[in-house]
């Protein structure tokens, strides 16, 4: 139930005073920018992006940690609050690459939009970003590239919160500071998993699938689809390019999963483009699989069922389900057992 009444750019508003301003703000529709914040972790405050003037404070306050209270009256769209949160954008951008044009987040890029919004057109600064080169890291899933850091802190903060592997850290202090692992060992001498949430969460290419070096991502399709290797049925979207699956995304906000994926989810994607995949059924002729159409399979899969049924009777047949189809999938496989076969015999591989 609301607990309290605020003023919004003079507009009245109900909440809870556990919500934030930010929360309050998006939840009605009004905008206000962000870099460090992703609904799926704590507010961190980091970024400043989301400050808003608030009556009778001093200074302009950070909206995504600063609770709500009854007869609050909020400001987000002042000269004071744009001024200052360009000027924010600007430093940040300071000290950034400009390579826009070249990089594979382009397109998808929550920095790059801001700036744009902003119109922030080169670095008023005069500043030289200091060049870092990517870290070198034998794994096979992504790489890190800190010059395009902008110590938002997400990406640490995912794999403690969410996935509580702890596999990534602040270092240094300062200008001098840099996200890496552990004693800067790789993702395969840490506790890492390998699931890519650091991917999820990152708004720059500070993080880059390997697997779509070089792409960029406005050169992609997107399309909706469901994992299929366990029967959670977490929501996935395929960057598709020319026909082939260039890396898989999850979009925050989509259930089950709200954009959290696991390592086969998010990088099992290989086998759909493999030389070696079936894509038609197989029959053993003469100690030989040959191709055969699927009417060909089913009719020879019924007749041999049908022999075994009447030479050994209906329980010398049994089925085992698979978790990756799903529920209505293993309901038909078990009304089939039941009804065609004649047998009780059916197990499932998540049994417990």
């Amino acid at each position: 139930m609301p607990d309290c009444t605020l003023t919004i750019d003079d507009k009245s508003y109900t909440a809870s005073d556990s919500m934030t301003v930010l929360e309050v703000c998006r939840r009605n529709g009004i905008w206000i920018p962000t870099l460090c914040h992703d609904e799926r972790l704590e507010p961190f405050g980091g970024c400043r992006m989301c400050l808003v003037e608030v009556e009778g404070a001093p200074d302009l306050l950070i909206s995504c940690v600063t609770r709500v209270r009854d007869k609050m009256v909020v400001r987000t769209n002042t000269d004071r609050v744009h001024q200052t949160r360009r000027g924010v954008l600007e430093m940040i951008l300071s000290d950034h690459p400009n390579d826009c044009m070249t990089c594979e987040k382009d397109g998808d890029c929550d920095l790059q939009d801001l700036a744009f919004r902003f119109d922030i057109k080169g670095d008023r600064f005069g500043t030289q970003p200091k060049p870092r080169a990517p870290l070198p890291d034998p794994n096979p899933m992504f790489e890190r590239e800190n010059s395009k850091c902008i110590l938002c802190g997400r990406c640490v903060r995912i794999c403690d919160e969410v996935e509580q592997a702890h596999a990534l850290a602040f270092v240094e202090r300062g200008m001098e500071t840099f996200i890496t692992t552990p004693f800067g060992r790789s993702h395969l001498e840490n506790p890492c998993t390998l699931c890519g949430q650091c991917l999820s969460t990152c708004p720059t290419a500070a993080l880059v699938d390997k697997h779509g070096k070089g792409i960029r991502a406005r050169e992609l399709r997107k399309v909706r689809t469901t994992c299929a290797y366990c029967g959670v049925g977490c929501q996935l979207t395929l960057n598709v390019k020319d026909n082939h699956v260039i890396r898989v995304t999850s979009e925050v906000g989509t259930v089950p999963n709200n954009g959290n994926l696991c390592v086969k989810g998010r990088f099992g994607h290989e086998f759909i483009h493999h030389p070696d995949r079936l894509k038609t059924p197989l029959i053993n002729r003469d100690s030989k699989f040959v191709e055969a159409t699927w009417d060909e399979a089913l009719d020879l899969i019924a007749r041999r069922f049908g022999k075994i049924k009447a030479q050994h009777g209906p329980d010398s047949l049994a089925s085992i389900s698979s978790c990756r189809c799903t529920n209505e999938e293993n309901y038909l496989l078990q009304k089939f057992t039941r009804s065609v076969l004649g047998t009780n015999s059916i197990d499932q591989c998540a049994r417990t």
